[in-house]
């Protein structure tokens, strides 16, 4: 099982520059950065922490491929991954053209980590009904794929259409990046997996163990093979017993959240976690 890095990338912390460095010198094998566009401030959606008021972070948070993007630049090794990119808010053309030009700059590097959404504010000022965005997730993902697996590619949907056209670069992983599906299990998000993610990256992990032969059935249903599945989890905080734990169940990585801070917070942190790679 493999040890990955997650933090909220700002314009008040450490760089994605310095932090993809120092991830990738500890020997982690991946680094994971979110999305928002922007934060309404009418805060009619509940913190999805649970908290009384939106953690900062969340209004100041960086592109995602951008960052992802200046992370590639001074590494090597580490996966690049969104966790998660908001598809639905996201215009599929546009989105497919960045994802494979990362693949491309960073030699095979992406994971494209992808959620639903939990701001309805923010979905509204995208023009995405929030009882629908599943649905218009789903459709943006496969008219990505349709794009970056064919040569001339075209789209009829209900959310998304565009005529024959050519689009290039071409990810340098066929015949795509890996696409994982974030939210909480469930048959629908499943169904989901299954009919064209390739794998779950549920965020902090609570009832994975108990889930997985759910995800693996519906996987197997569709004539899939279910041990070919990534299940990664994303922003974990290690305690005793759960990294063997998640092992024992079949999570594939644990992608390990660091708090949104300058140097000084993040890297002993790193420190801490990176004794966890040699046990």
């Amino acid at each position: 099982m493999q040890l990955g890095i997650t933090m909220f990338t700002t314009d008040g912390v450490i760089g994605p520059v310095e932090l993809a460095r120092e991830v990738e010198a500890r020997g982690f094998n991946s680094l994971y950065v979110p999305e928002h566009t922007h934060i309404p401030t009418s805060r009619k959606t509940p913190a999805p922490t649970g908290d009384t008021e939106l953690a900062e972070e969340y209004k100041r948070t960086l592109d995602p491929f951008v960052a992802l993007g200046a992370a590639a630049a001074v590494t090597s090794r580490i996966k690049l991954g969104t966790g998660v990119c908001l598809v639905a808010q996201r215009d599929p053309i546009i989105t497919a053209k960045a994802v494979a030009t990362l693949d491309l700059l960073s030699r095979g590097r992406v994971v494209l980590g992808v959620g639903f959404g939990w701001n309805r504010e923010e979905m509204e000022d995208h023009g995405v009904d929030f009882r629908r965005r599943r649905e218009q997730g789903r459709e943006h993902v496969l008219a990505m794929q349709r794009l970056w697996a064919n040569d001339k590619a075209s789209f009829d949907g209900e959310f998304v259409n565009f005529q024959e056209s050519w689009s290039w670069p071409k990810p340098l992983q066929q015949p795509r990046p890996p696409i994982l599906l974030g939210g909480a299990a469930g048959p629908k998000l499943f169904a989901h997996i299954a009919e064209y993610g390739d794998g779950w990256i549920p965020v902090g992990g609570a009832g994975v163990g108990a889930a997985l032969p759910d995800l693996r059935r519906a996987v197997q249903a569709t004539g899939r093979d279910p041990a070919a599945l990534q299940v990664i989890v994303l922003g974990s905080i290690p305690g005793p017993g759960k990294l063997e734990y998640y092992e024992s169940v079949g999570v594939t990585e644990v992608v390990l959240r660091v708090p949104a801070g300058h140097a000084d917070v993040v890297l002993p942190v790193l420190d801490r976690y990176a004794d966890l790679l040699s046990t």
